[in-house]
């Protein structure tokens, strides 16, 4: 079975759906150099194809303030606007540069919940083509336990082919 993604058929395999929206992501963006409409783009179509994402964006390096991260392009209800390195799944992928896959939110030390419907959580650190941190990728879902290593290997390969190139 599959769904329909404007001209884009997905597959119901979580694997199998990465994959598809990922040929379509490249293939959208294919000549686009602005940092902003890239990732308004990869929010958009991300969310889109997953229904467990219910919050799908991106968290910014400020480069005015040191270690902070202020809210970019996003799908969903109101984010926070900005988080410190360390603080909360996106601080601490932003402080560590590592994938933080989060089961149980409420199990996160200084977790934050800029919305009450947060189960759990993803969030991938982009970094820029000399290497820098230049966001973090932030899903949150509703379901308990809804990301793995398929998403977490899925969304470095998404954001690496899209930031880093």
């Amino acid at each position: 079975m599959a769904e329909a993604f404007n001209d884009l058929i997905l597959p119901v395999d979580k694997a199998a759906r990465y994959g598809a929206v990922a040929e379509e992501i490249a293939a959208v963006l294919d000549g686009e150099p602005n940092l902003t409409a890239r990732m308004a783009t990869v929010a958009s179509m991300l969310a889109a194809t997953f229904d467990s994402y219910f919050w799908t964006g991106f968290y910014v390096v400020d480069p005015d303030k040191p270690r902070e991260l202020v809210v970019g392009p996003y799908q969903g209800t109101l984010g926070c606007l900005r988080i410190a390195y360390g603080r909360g799944v996106c601080g601490a992928a932003a402080e560590s540069g590592q994938t933080q896959v989060v089961a149980d939110v409420h199990a996160f030390p200084g977790h934050i919940a800029c919305d009450s419907r947060s189960a759990s959580e993803i969030v991938v650190p982009v970094f820029g083509k000399a290497g820098e941190l230049i966001a973090v990728f932030d899903v949150d879902s509703a379901e308990p336990a809804a990301f793995d290593e398929t998403d977490a290997a899925w969304l470095q390969a998404i954001l690496r082919d899209t930031f880093s190139v």
